[in-house]
């Protein structure tokens, strides 16, 4: 499945980074939080990425055009007059990858509807770009086929200010709105398996995907919760970065399962 990732909003509540990039672009332990996202769908062979890009989206485009120059050993060779390039090695992953401007201020939902040409009429996997999980994406995707919604998200247990999902026993989603401060509820963690017709649910630019669209489908019965148990953190601010990167340092990053 192609993989859509969200990273076109302006990331106000870490502006000490997203000021010079988008906060998909922001480091942890050297590489974007976009990357990281990216190397776990990569791990259950999902490589093929549409990114919806939109503040600062020369940032995007510049840094995967550098990638394969950045992650290889090469010889320069000036000695005949010639700019000549050697590549001896390159640390590649087998990805494609389409940046898509979707506007300086087009809302989620509005940045999915604009990318429907490159997705195409199948079903798609899409979350956010700023936030790393270890959920299980094929034992996801299985929970989908078998559901058979239009629309399936993965949710967790966090006391954090997302939208709050109403659960019912047979796990579909009644009903989707923003959280509030007394809240304890399954939140929308993103890491969705979407149906394309999901597109029909999107009117445009100014649709906000957590508001009508998930709240029209979870009315109709066609948004279905993947309960997920395990690890999962977003990246809203410098404290959450930083807690992100000594997770790495100490070996103790659960979403980083490319190296076991």
């Amino acid at each position: 499945m192609k993989v859509v990732l969200l990273a076109g909003g302006l990331g106000t509540r870490i502006s000490e980074e997203s000021q010079f990039k988008p906060k998909p672009m922001v480091e942890i332990s050297g590489k974007p939080i976009l990357w990281h996202i990216m190397k776990e769908y990569a791990y259950y062979g999902h490589n093929e990425f549409i990114i919806c890009a939109g503040y600062k989206q020369h940032v995007i485009k510049e840094w995967f055009a550098n990638y394969f120059l950045h992650n290889s050993d090469i010889t320069f060779d000036y000695t005949s007059g010639k700019n000549e390039m050697i590549v001896h090695a390159s640390n590649m992953e087998p990805w494609k990858v389409t940046v898509v401007d979707t506007g300086l201020n087009t809302m989620t939902g509005g940045r999915i509807k604009r990318v429907q040409p490159y997705v195409g009429n199948e079903p798609f996997l899409m979350t956010y770009g700023d936030g790393v999980c270890d959920v299980d994406i094929c034992k996801l995707i299985k929970y989908h086929e078998e559901q058979g919604k239009i629309a399936t998200l993965t949710a967790v247990m966090q006391d954090q200010s997302k939208g709050v999902l109403d659960i019912g026993g047979d796990n579909a989603v009644k009903s989707f709105r923003e959280k509030k401060v007394s809240d304890g509820a399954p939140i929308n963690a993103g890491y969705m398996v979407l149906n394309p017709e999901i597109f029909d649910y999107i009117e445009g630019d100014n649709t906000v995907f957590e508001k009508e669209p998930l709240e029209r489908l979870a009315q109709e019965g066609q948004l279905m919760s993947y309960m997920h148990k395990g690890f999962w953190q977003c990246m809203d601010n410098v404290r959450e970065k930083e807690m992100l990167e000594k997770l790495i340092e100490r070996g103790k990053a659960p979403w980083i399962k490319w190296e076991g």
